[in-house]
């Protein structure tokens, strides 16, 4: 199974609907909370090509985007492929 990173801030509730997709999807992933560590945020723009916002996901080295391009894969039926399932 492939690295998933989700780069996240408490308070964004785009990042909670992309992670609850996640879960239901049954993939473990790792948070990277940019609120309480912003040295992280330069990181995050960096692999994001200038993607400030969040969530940024990441699945391997494949830059989703965000909670929208998310969903649209699963809405696409493409998730499960990228996540390896």
């Amino acid at each position: 199974m492939k690295t998933i990173e989700i780069y996240t801030s408490p308070m964004c509730g785009f990042c909670h609907a992309a992670k609850r997709l996640l879960k239901q999807k049954g993939v473990n992933f790792a948070e990277i909370n940019v609120w309480s560590n912003p040295s992280r945020k330069p990181e995050m723009i960096q692999r994001a090509n200038g993607g400030r916002t969040v969530p940024q996901i990441f699945v391997g080295e494949t830059h989703v985007g965000g909670c929208d391009e998310l969903y649209a894969l699963e809405r696409a039926g493409k998730l499960d492929s990228l996540l390896g399932l």
